[in-house]
């Protein structure tokens, strides 16, 4: 298996670079978000809000824009 890969590394390099370069980003998904976390204290975002909050005070509809 070394051999193989060996041998295509150097008959062709960008092939087996960019095999080596795009097996890295799956890893990476499992592991810099617990990086993350765990070394650099990152939380996170707070969650986006699903509704409008409502006012508190009583509300005035608009007036005189009859049409």
């Amino acid at each position: 298996m070394a051999g193989v890969l060996r041998r295509f590394a150097l008959e062709k390099p960008v092939i087996f670079w960019s095999f080596v370069i795009g097996s890295i980003g799956p890893v990476m998904v499992w592991t810099v978000p617990t990086i993350r976390r765990e070394y650099f204290g990152y939380k996170g975002i707070p969650a986006l809000p699903l509704t409008y909050p409502l006012p508190n005070g009583p509300r005035n509809p608009p007036a005189g824009y009859e049409d």
